[in-house]
């Protein structure tokens, strides 16, 4: 250059009008393209995030832990006996709480026949039971054990409830033979009878006996064809005599 001076140089920035409008929508485009690609992935991280948050609250916290165990349909047994059986952990996440393995723990108290577990939202667990139903009460030494109708025995009480007829047996339990013998009596018993019935009698399943009021007494013999017997026992009742004996319907005999 001329007179031995330096050249200097300057960076000037182009104003977005010199770029041509062909090259300004080529680049929008691009953007738009690349944001479009970008999008799913930015939408997948984003519910992944909640997702993940919402599953650490419910599994991971004590936000929904349990803070109240619900007792639905007890009736001689205590809410409290059955929650110390279904041994809820307090506060322990309510989606986490095993329900299969609260019923098997309230299912093993004798007086429970049927149980369901359920959870409530958001933070109960409720726990309904329906529980066996005395069908007689068979006297134990100085107490009285209830039986059901599956000959269950499930609670020794001091005196057996008014009106449930005693059931004389040595051994009683479901798998009892002579425990089915008298279940089998009493199901097929008449309303006469069961109103007058005190106790069932069964040594053997062949010497079966009812003993009714005032004395009287039904020689049963077997528990085969029981509802016949039934029947020829309520005709029979309103006849004078002691002893009713049924034990062969075809011949019977009163004394």
């Amino acid at each position: 250059m001329a007179g031995g001076g330096t050249r200097n140089w300057r960076l000037v920035r182009a104003d977005t009008d010199a770029v041509p409008p062909s090259a300004r929508r080529f680049m929008a485009r691009a953007r738009q393209r690349r944001l479009r690609a970008a999008m799913p992935w930015l939408i997948g991280a984003g519910v992944l995030l909640v997702v993940g948050g919402l599953a650490w609250l419910v599994y991971g916290t004590s936000v929904l832990g349990v803070r109240d165990v619900r007792v639905v349909g007890a009736v001689t047994l205590t809410a409290d006996e059955i929650r110390g059986a279904a041994a809820v952990e307090p506060l322990r996440p309510l989606a986490r709480v095993d329900l299969d393995a609260v019923g098997s723990r309230v299912r093993g108290l004798p007086a429970v026949d049927r149980v369901l577990v359920r959870r409530s939202w958001p933070s109960a667990v409720v726990v309904e039971v329906v529980e066996r139903t005395a069908v007689a009460a068979v006297p134990a030494q100085d107490r009285f054990l209830l039986i059901d109708d599956e000959g269950v025995p499930f609670r020794a009480v001091a005196a057996p409830p008014e009106g449930l007829p005693l059931a004389r047996l040595a051994t009683p339990g479901a798998g009892d033979g002579n425990t089915a013998s008298a279940l089998t009596v009493l199901a097929a018993l008449s309303e006469e009878l069961r109103e007058q019935l005190v106790a069932i009698s069964v040594p053997s399943p062949v010497q079966i006996r009812l003993e009714l009021r005032k004395g009287r007494v039904v020689i049963w013999g077997d528990d085969t064809k029981s509802e016949r017997k039934s029947t020829v026992a309520t005709v029979l009742l309103k006849q004078k005599g002691d002893e009713i004996d049924v034990s062969a319907v075809k011949v019977v005999t009163i004394r």
